[in-house]
């Protein structure tokens, strides 16, 4: 299992996913350009200590991350979404794909993905925070191959 996040908006939310890849002890995959500029102080400022401990790799662009990304499929959180989370079946090989804030995912990138899943929310509610649905994504992928 391995989370990847496609062009982070907000630091805080990068940081709070060195974190978790920490602290699972998965792979994360930066896939940039950020929103932000993305250097060692930025990493400890917004993941602390965790950005020492964490396996990264970083991405100049999609098209280098498709080139040097492991096999397995790659399981895109979106809203645009018809499998829910608690219904899709991971495999231990998946790579959980982490839109931007602001924008998720371009066309082209939601095409390459193999699947395409959901967190059901309820009444109006139209999103979570980023980093609290790939800690949820995570989470569920571990406890299905685990």
């Amino acid at each position: 299992m391995r989370l990847a996040v496609y062009q982070p908006d907000i630091a805080p939310n990068l940081g709070a996913m060195i974190r978790l890849s920490a602290c699972f002890g998965i792979p994360l995959d930066i896939i940039e350009p950020c929103g932000f500029p993305l250097s060692l102080k930025a990493l400890r400022r917004s993941a602390m200590d965790y950005a020492d401990i964490a396996d990264m790799t970083r991405h100049n662009s999609w098209q280098k991350y498709l080139i040097n990304r492991p096999k397995g499929r790659l399981v895109l959180l979106t809203t645009k979404a018809d499998d829910l989370l608690w219904d899709f079946k991971f495999h231990p090989d998946d790579t959980i794909l982490m839109g931007r804030e602001s924008a998720g995912v371009p066309e082209d990138v939601h095409n390459t993905c193999d699947a395409h899943v959901k967190l059901p929310m309820f009444g109006a509610a139209r999103s979570l925070n980023v980093a609290m649905t790939a800690g949820m994504a995570v989470s569920e992928g571990l406890r299905q191959t685990r």
